[in-house]
Parts: C-alpha cells; structure tokens; sequence
C-alpha cells in the first residue's frame, strides 16, 4: 500500500510539472475561480457568495470532462459524501451526506422530489441516474427542512438539466469500456421565437461484474445492466414577464442481481425490472412591477419495481418474486416578494400525496412465504416563509421557519437561520448556520401488516427529528485564483425510527455526527487546475455507543488537470476512504467487522478534433486496487473506457 500511496502522490504531483513545461512563455494569468449563481441554498437563484449555507457545484464542465455516465459516480468524491453500492453498474446504490442515514439524503431533479415512497425507508437508489443532459449537481449539507420539508436531515442534492437556448444544437455521444459496456446520448437542444426545447435518449448496456464479488468462493458470473432514459422538456413565453414549461423523463432498466454479498451469493437468473415516469407542469411569472414573481408546479412521478428470481440449477428448491408501485402527486407554489433591492421575501406551499403498495412472495424447503402490503397513501400540507436580505454587499443573511402537517404522524415545524459576512480587506468569507430538519414515516414503516414474529409497520410513528450547525471560512488568495474552504459541523438526531422484534418499527433511535470539511481550489495559469478536499467524520449510535455502519472517518480527495497543445486535457483524480465497519451478513448473529480503506487513481485524457468532435480515454483505478463499499459486494477493478462526442 506503500508503494502505491507514493504511485499516487508521484503522479498527482507529475501534472502541474507537465503542464509548467507546456506552458508558453506569453500565457496570460489564469482568470479567477467562478462563484456560481445557485438556487437550492434558497430556492432562488442566488450568487453563492452571498450564501452561509455549505454548498458543493459540480459544474456541467466538470461532468463532461470525467467522461463518467452516470450521477453516483460524480458524487463518489464530493466533500462531505459516503457512496455505497451493492455491487457493479445498475445494482442499489446510496449516497449518506455528513454521516446521516442515506433516507435522510433528499433528492431533487430539477427541484422535483425523486425518493421512493414505497422504499422501506423512503430512500431513493441513484444507480439508475444518467449524466445525460445534466447541467450541474449542487449538494447542500446540514438540516434543509425549512426549505424542502420531509427528508431533507442530512442535506438535499439536486440534479439540475440543461434547457434549449439559441439555434439548434445537435449532440451525439458513444463510448465503450473493457466491462463490455456500450453507451450512446443522442440530444438535441434549442429555441425558436417564444418556444425553446431540449430532448435527450440515453442508452446504456453494459454485461458488469459479479455482484456477489467474485473474489469470494462460488461467484463467478458476471450481472449484467442495461439502462434507456428519454428526456423531454418544452418552454413557451406567451410575454417576456412569464413562462410554461412542460418536462416529461423516463426510464427503463433492467439490473441482473445475487441472492446476497459474499461466499455462495451469486444467482444466475435473479433480475430487477425498474420504471420511472415524471411529468410536470410550470408556470413562472413577474407582475407589471418586477416585484412579485410567482412560481405554480404540478408534477406526478411513478416508479415500479418487478423482481423474478426463479429456481435454477444452484438453487433447484428456492424461487422468490416481487413487484413494487408507488406514486407521488405535488403542488408546490411559491412567491418571491422583491421588496428592496436588498431584501426578498420567499413564502410558498407544498401539498403532497404519495402511494404505494407491493407484493413479495417465496417458495423454499421452509415453505412457501407472502408478504402482501396493500396499496396505502399519505397526505402532507407544508407552507414557509424564508427571508432573504444584505447589507452593503458585505452580509448576507437567509433566515425563515416552516410547518408541515402529515395525514398519519402529525405536525413538524423547522427553522433555519444562515449569515455570512465577506471582509473585503482581506477577501475572507464567513458563514455559519443553525437550523433543523424531520422526517416524516414511510408508508412502510406506517402500515406494513404483522407477519407470524410479530408486528411491522406502527401508525402511531412520529416524525424522526434533526438539529444542526455549522461554521466556517472561505479564503480568497492570488486575486481570486486561489479558493481555501474550512468548515466544522455537527448534528443531532433522535426518534430515528428502528425495528424492534417485539413492537415493530419504533421511535427509539438517536445519532450524533460531526466533523471538518477542508477544501482548496486553485488556477495558476497555462490551462492548469489543482483541487483537494478532506472529510473528518465521526458518526456514532448515541444508544449503542457504537459507530454507524458503512461511515468512513477519513475521505481524502484530489484532482490535478492540465490544457496543453491548445487541444488536449489531462486530468488525473486520486481518492482515499479510510476504514469503515459493516457487518457480515453471511454470519449469524451478523458480527460486525472492519472494511479497509483503499485508494483510488482515475485518468482521463481529452482532445478535440476541430471545432465539433471530441475524443476522450478514461481509466479508473489504475493500480487495481481491491475494495468493498458493502462489505461482500463486487467493485470494478482496472477499467478503461474509451469514446467520442460530436456536437453540430
């Protein structure tokens, strides 16, 4: 590990050499490092200076450089975020944000709500999002309820997609990698008069790895994937003061799974079917003055699971099937009140009903099993008022309070108050926040029927609760070439809902996590980037005493990039997750064990050929290194991925 650690230092450091010599002696400095107008700290758009809350912008110049094809592989370095998969391309995945539980991880697409009611724990599984058309991720850490209401206690990542502007664009992209996986984006974005559209088709196939891993005794096949995504978003300005949008996206993927991680898991015919259908209609507009702008949305996302996992020749006794359908209908209205030039007033209402229902039937040398949960839903009503306001572009202040109203477990009201005050002296930024967060029982946990051990589901759950602060400093150095972030934070959480073999699920749990998030971003010049950021966390069961699972306490990340030749990008990535816990599940009573901490090294090379074709080599984990994020489940080793985008 050694020898490698130093393979890895060596080569980060080797870039900005390279890049000293390509260098020609008249470039001109590097100009200086961006702040993004963002819009999930606030629910408006607003420049990032001006926000105290911790907010991370994965810019779509970024994800297209990776060459990386889907949304949890952008995600796997990004300060302050644990990713775990069961397995190769396609299998579940979860993103955990500052050490909380991944159902406390909200997701938003387009600032649309996408976890799954019918998720035991409302989770959403990310393993099926592409980075087709997306135009930059922005992940937002601490408590959000006063902002996004249920789920949102460790934080909100929100997946924002690109609209159509301007003459037609064109865009076709293909690659394919050394895991026999073929991937194709056809798009093709613009505007004409009042009328602006985007439409996107992403296909993906892929024959994987083992997801039961195959350095264990008996895993030996390979679960394949594949994934078909359809984008469509249209816009038209019947007048220059307001806007319709109509956004419809689907998917369709089939994932080939293992019975479970470990010696013995492989399964040669046990598959998923997954679905999602989102469709959504947008009014945005501003009165005569200027002054109010007004946001109505009405959207429906439906998703459905199917499971068929039939007898075969390893397993001649046991089969099992499943199906899952759930399904969530919101409007949300907002109003932004611009009453000064330094003061805006946000209020709106959420309004919100979800279903879902699923079957789960076995048949082994125990007997033949059905689990049978009825089709159920809940309702919630949530209205806020957030205050935005500054003084003489040095502070900022976001402050506001919120109450949600759920049909089965009650009422919940958060708050969330976030400063920040920039020394012009001195180019210092200072930002904390307090605030608050909750979450509201899945449907599961609410109404799943009693089995012969005893009760499940508990209709007298509350609502799970979250508090949460955080403080810092961003320094600007070089004129603003140079970007040093440091931020502590800690959150408290109880009535987390567990399982109890005796009562069913029960409020009784409560977590503490905390920490320090480092970064530095920099731009010397001559086409040259450098940028490093560190997680230190500890996550612990306040009831237990004990570490939560699957939490690394060290995350080390850094990526040195360099334009040389007028043509060519080359970009080399290194991270670094120290020892997490997990339990082996293969064992009874599931002992808990150490999972080591790896080191990753990924390269991508990109040249463009003339003004509208591109060409771009990727190779990720280039020492081969061996690692789980789950303790018994398959990870990629050695990959290169090679292809092309063409845009006209």
């Amino acid at each position: 590990m050694a020898l490698r650690t130093l393979a890895v230092a060596a080569l980060v450091a080797l870039i900005p050499s390279f890049s000293e010599a390509q260098r020609p002696p008249q470039d001109q400095p590097a100009p200086p490092l961006r702040h993004d107008i963002v819009v999930t700290a606030t629910r408006l758009e607003t420049p990032e200076k001006r926000i105290g809350s911790s907010l991370t912008v994965v810019s779509g110049e970024e994800l297209v450089r990776t060459g990386k094809a889907f949304v949890l592989d952008a995600l796997e370095a990004a300060l302050g975020l644990s990713t775990v998969r069961n397995g190769g391309p396609g299998a579940t995945a979860s993103v955990s944000v500052r050490g909380a539980n991944s159902e406390h991880t909200l997701f938003l697409l387009d600032g649309l709500e996408l976890n799954d009611p019918i998720n035991p724990s409302r989770s959403y599984d990310v393993s099926h999002l592409p980075l087709s058309q997306v135009e930059r991720i922005e992940i937002l850490r601490g408590p959000q309820g006063l902002l996004y209401g249920s789920d949102a206690l460790g934080g909100v990542i929100n997946i924002i997609t690109r609209t159509g502007s301007g003459r037609p664009r064109l865009s076709l992209a293909s690659s394919t990698d050394t895991l026999r996986s073929v991937a194709a984006d056809l798009s093709l974005a613009g505007s004409v008069k009042k009328i602006d559209y985007s439409f996107s088709l992403f296909h993906e196939r892929t024959a994987g790895l083992s997801a039961a891993s195959s350095f264990y005794a008996g895993n030996t096949e390979k679960d394949g994937y594949r994934d078909l995504s359809l984008a469509v978003h249209i816009g038209y300005a019947p007048r220059p003061t307001s806007h319709l949008t109509f956004t419809v996206r689907a998917a369709q993927d089939r994932t080939e799974l293992d019975n479970f991680g470990g010696p013995g898991g492989d399964d040669p015919n046990n598959v998923q079917d997954y679905g999602s259908l989102l469709v959504r209609g947008q009014y945005r507009g501003h009165s005569r003055s200027g002054r109010w702008e007004r946001t109505v949305s009405l959207s429906w996302l439906g998703t459905r699971r199917d499971n068929e996992n039939p007898i075969d020749a390893s397993h001649p006794d046991e089969s099992d099937r499943s199906f899952y359908r759930s399904g969530i209908v919101k409007l949300d209205w907002q109003n932004n009140l611009f009453l000064h030039p330094a003061n805006t007033l946000t209020a709106g209402l959420e309004l919100e009903n979800e279903t879902g229902r699923s079957d789960y039937i076995s048949d082994s040398v125990y007997g033949h099993s059905e689990s049978l949960f009825p089709s159920a839903h809940a309702g919630s009503a949530g209205i806020y008022l957030v205050d935005h306001w500054e003084v003489q572009d040095r502070f900022f202040v976001t402050a506001g309070v919120r109450t949600d109203r759920h049909s089965r477990a009650g009422t919940a009201v958060t708050f969330r108050v976030a400063p920040a005050y920039i020394i012009a002296a001195t180019r210092t930024r200072l930002k904390a926040t307090l605030g608050t967060g909750f979450k509201s029982p899945s449907l599961y946990q609410l109404f799943a029927p009693a089995t012969s051990f005893g009760p499940v589901g508990n209709p007298l759950l509350r609502p799970e609760h979250a508090i949460g602060w955080d403080a810092g400093l961003e320094q600007d150095l070089a004129a603003g070439r140079v970007i040093l972030a440091l931020t502590w934070f800690e959150n408290s959480f109880r009535d987390l809902v567990d399982f109890d073999f005796a009562a069913g699920y029960v409020n009784i749990g409560r977590a503490r996590t905390k920490g320090l998030e480092v970064s530095a971003e920099a731009r010397p010049g001559g086409g040259s980037r450098l940028s490093a950021s560190y997680t230190r966390l500890s996550a612990r069961d306040r009831d237990a005493g004990t570490e939560l699972l699957r939490r690394p306490r060290d995350k080390f990340s850094a990526e040195a990039g360099t334009r040389f030749l007028g043509r060519f990008d080359l970009a080399a990535h290194v991270l670094w997750v120290g020892r997490r816990f997990d339990r082996d599940f293969s064992l009874y009573p599931y002992p808990t064990i150490a999972l080591p901490g790896y080191v990753l090294l990924d390269a991508v090379l990109t040249t463009a050929v003339g003004p509208h074709f591109e060409l771009f080599a990727r190779v990720d984990n280039l020492l081969n290194v061996r690692y789980e994020t789950v303790w018994g489940y398959g990870a990629p080793g050695l990959t290169a991925r090679t292809g092309f985008r063409l845009t006209l």
